[in-house]
């Protein structure tokens, strides 16, 4: 069911007494309308502000409605036309929808046949809108994770989602770099009643001032070297959803500004235009930042710190919900996997300052490095190991022979085990306790050898 309030109609013709009539019909209905009475004045207009459906007439002085077309064709301008005709110009109106028309209606006409074609037409801009956005957000929003945990302070964060998400209201996300703060604005999203729009994802530290406003904003074609075209910001893309902007607090001053006024009355306007463009968007917002001590050192803006800010939610680093590492590391090793008690431990009491990324990628490694799919204390990376790496070397070792580095010390331990086993590397991959691919990496890693008159004996 449309509501015509959201319908912005603009009517141009030069018939003063039909387009009053037209005009006062509609805003009867509560549509929200505009007037023209040439095709000058109506590309004026649209320069000016957005509009759903035009209704144009045909035959006009100075500038007929098949020029107003083409302008609008050549500039692409988004709108729906319906064009009106006489009974005399039904071929102009062919021509007409050959630019671009979405229908044509010959006068005279009911009113209410007007209405039901102007409806039409707003359904279909909308729905060339949403799918529009829908292929924009394929290349633009990552995969959807599930958020993994049972500690009291995740609870708390699941618990905040379950009651933030519904509202409409600006949430700032905070936490250490690798807490998961874009899962989190993903399950604040698909809580929302916006969840069947898209969700749009902005990171500001990841773009220079001059294509984060591009990004964001869009731009009109020739508005700076390379805008070959126009293209659509984010805000744009993000109409009717959620938009994500991550590291918030790596945003220029300057766009500080322009994000503030976008926020209070949803305004936007395009890199080189001076159309005002309204959007309707939710905020998420993330840093690792103390926005708080940002604002009082005055590099960024209190205002906005306000409207972004209407509700925070903090995410809790992996060293202070321990609790749910095994969790995590069951979710990312995936079926048929297993890890040792000894690595399980090493594991538990690393602090983790990248969090649950640096987990990811620690289990990640783990896998290529470890044989028969069982995670091992060797098969961890050395910051993890800590100070059982040298341990870890030691045990390997029949001796270290002084100051030597762990690779050596991993060498020198292969090399004496293949000669105990004549170099017969099936036997002696089976005493390192690692398969024989795993040893092959490891002959060639260390360049080691075996003298040439043993080299056929290799099992």
């Amino acid at each position: 069911m449309i509501d015509p309030q959201e319908v912005r109609l603009l009517i141009v013709d030069d018939d003063e007494e039909f387009r009053s009539s037209l005009v006062r019909r509609f805003q009867r209905r509560g549509y929200d309308v505009e007037q023209a009475a040439d095709g000058a004045s109506a590309l004026h207009l649209l320069t000016q502000r957005e509009f759903d459906v035009l209704v144009l007439d045909l035959v006009m002085p100075s500038m007929s409605g098949l020029e107003v077309l083409k302008e609008i064709q050549d500039e692409r301008h988004d709108c729906e036309v319906v064009v009106l005709t006489g009974q005399g110009t039904i071929q102009t109106a062919v021509q007409a929808m050959k630019l671009g028309a979405f229908d044509f209606l010959t006068k005279p006409f009911p009113l209410a046949e007007l209405e039901v074609v102007v409806n039409r037409a707003y359904e279909h801009r909308q729905l060339r809108k949403e799918n529009f956005q829908l292929k924009q957000i394929l290349h633009r929003t990552a995969p959807q994770v599930r958020m993994i945990g049972q500690s009291p302070l995740m609870k708390e964060v699941f618990r905040l989602i379950e009651k933030a998400g519904p509202t409409d209201k600006a949430i700032l996300i905070q936490g250490e770099s690798g807490t998961g703060k874009e899962l989190v604005a993903q399950a604040l999203h698909r809580a929302s009643r916006r969840r069947d729009r898209p969700l749009v994802v902005v990171n500001c530290a990841a773009l220079p001032e001059t294509l984060l406003e591009s990004e964001l904003f869009g731009h009109e074609k020739g508005a700076f070297t390379g805008a070959v075209s126009a293209k659509p910001g984010l805000f744009e893309v993000a109409d009717g959803g959620t938009l994500f902007i991550d590291e918030i607090g790596e945003l220029p001053g300057a766009l500080q500004a322009k994000l503030l006024r976008a926020l209070e009355d949803g305004s936007i306007r395009r890199i080189g235009s001076l159309k005002e463009r309204r959007v309707n968007i939710r905020l998420l917002a993330a840093t690792n930042r103390n926005l708080a001590r940002e604002v009082e050192q005055g590099r960024f803006r209190e205002d906005l710190y306000y409207r972004i800010n209407v509700m925070s939610l903090v995410l809790p680093p992996l060293r202070e919900r321990k609790e749910d590492i095994p969790l995590l590391v069951d979710h990312f090793l995936g079926p048929q996997w297993q890890i040792e008690p000894a690595a399980m431990e090493a594991i538990m009491n690393y602090s983790w300052p990248g969090n649950v990324r640096q987990l990811i990628n620690a289990i990640d490694r783990a896998k290529i490095l470890a044989d028969e799919q069982v995670i091992r204390l060797r098969d961890l990376p050395p910051e993890v190991l800590g100070g059982r790496a040298t341990l870890v070397a030691a045990s390997a070792s029949v001796s270290t022979g002084g100051n030597l580095s762990l690779s050596e010390v991993q060498k020198n331990h292969v090399l004496q085990v293949l000669q105990r086993e004549g170099w017969n590397k099936a036997r002696a991959a089976r005493a390192l306790g690692i398969s024989r691919r795993s040893l092959y990496r490891l002959l060639e890693k260390y360049d080691i050898r075996p003298p040439v008159a043993n080299d056929s004996g290799n099992g």
